[in-house]
């Protein structure tokens, strides 16, 4: 760009008479590192409440579709998260940075975040 720019006080419209849009440099897109860095995390698995005794259960995300039994009052229950009678409380996942195990509540599935231990950016998204 030429150091002495002239502009039109009302309409801001450039008046110098050798400039031309050829001249004017674009500069390219720098994607910025903090963004980069963000990985998506999927859920390894889920805190259910039990339907019997409704105490929370920690369940792995491979039980999904099976007969499984609380460990707590061995009622057998299907493990079906479109089920409405089966409450998820939240999920566990393991952050990609510092490989620190994370709870998170449902409500943080698809959003960006950071780990509370080493503060790296992880997406939570659904399985």
């Amino acid at each position: 760009m030429p150091k002495n720019l002239v502009h039109c006080q009302k309409c801001r419209t450039l008046l110098n008479p050798d400039l031309n849009e050829q001249r004017v440099h674009v500069p390219g897109f720098i994607p910025l590192k903090e963004i980069s860095t963000l990985v998506d995390v999927e859920p390894m698995g889920y805190f259910v409440a039990c339907p019997r005794c409704t105490r929370e259960l920690r369940v792995s995300r491979r039980y999904t579709g099976e007969h499984v039994r609380c460990k707590l009052c061995s009622a057998p229950f299907l493990l079906d998260y479109e089920n409405p009678r089966l409450v998820r409380s939240a999920f566990f996942a393991r952050c990609p940075h510092c490989s620190e195990e994370l709870r998170a509540a449902g409500k943080y599935l698809g959003l960006n975040v950071a780990c509370k231990y080493c503060g790296g950016h992880i997406r939570f998204v659904q399985a």
